[in-house]
């Protein structure tokens, strides 16, 4: 099943796809989530050992737990950390990259219990907080890596509500597998760069000044000025038929006596 993505102007046929979309993704991460309940509400009825399905590094049978470590938890109190966590991110993926999210998971899921299970040292690890730091890390990443507005925006939600796992990727508490952690967060940040093209774009909103074109409007000839050449000088005298004449000024006749000195 695929979906459409999120347009910037919905329709009514665009929010049903929306609510079809959500609803899809609900659904994925509540069977992920009653899954993880499922295996420990069974092994506390019946007296499973958890360990058998937990990732036990660098030993054949140990490798069964590739598969079943994230749905093992040590304790209810393991469990409950990463119920919420995990519901809630696997959600966002499946809603916002549901082409993505096939393809995510399970190698995030996968490529987390094989490292775990190469270079992790000599233990038995088990719970879902290497898939949480694998879609935390995934989700972020994408928004840095595709940059539209759904992408950034759940980004930024992830990195304000879970950016402190990245903490927990560092050597700490005795009993806490770092390396399944910091697995996951390498898977999801693999993940993002070769997915991150799966999903299209959301189309970008469009605004009616973008149709108007460039040309220049048509002039309108009440309000149009004349061009400088058709406009007359009227300072401009017309020539005359005299304006090349010379005028000859002729010397005044000397007095014949010549002045009387006193």
């Amino acid at each position: 099943m695929d979906f459409a993505n999120p347009v910037p102007e919905p329709t009514p046929i665009t929010v049903m796809h929306d609510r079809q979309r959500m609803r899809y993704a609900l659904v994925g991460a509540l069977a992920l989530v009653a899954g993880i309940w499922i295996v420990w509400i069974g092994a506390w009825l019946f007296g499973w050992p958890l360990d058998d399905l937990g990732i036990e590094p660098r030993r054949l049978h140990g490798l069964i737990g590739v598969l079943t470590a994230p749905l093992a938890h040590a304790s209810f109190e393991h469990l409950m950390s990463n119920t919420l966590p995990v519901g809630l991110l696997a959600t966002l993926t499946l809603y916002c990259y549901p082409r993505a999210a096939r393809i995510a998971l399970p190698m995030i899921w996968l490529l987390s219990g094989a490292a775990v299970w190469l270079f992790a040292r000599d233990s038995v690890h088990v719970g879902a907080s290497g898939i949480a730091h694998g879609l935390m890390l995934f989700l972020f990443v994408m928004g840095l890596l595709r940059r539209d507005r759904l992408a950034v925006v759940t980004s930024l939600v992830v990195f304000f509500l879970y950016g402190g796992m990245l903490l927990s990727v560092l050597p700490g508490e005795v009993h806490i597998s770092f390396e399944y952690h910091l697995a996951g967060a390498l898977s999801g940040l693999l993940a993002a760069f070769l997915l991150r093209m799966r999903d299209p774009p959301p189309p970008r909103k469009h605004y009616s000044w973008e149709d108007e074109t460039d040309t220049e409007p048509e002039p309108d000839d009440e309000l149009e000025l004349p061009r400088p050449q058709h406009v007359p000088v009227l300072w401009q005298q017309q020539p005359r038929e005299d304006e090349n004449r010379v005028i000859v000024f002729h010397p005044r006749p000397r007095d014949p006596t010549p002045p009387s000195m006193h």
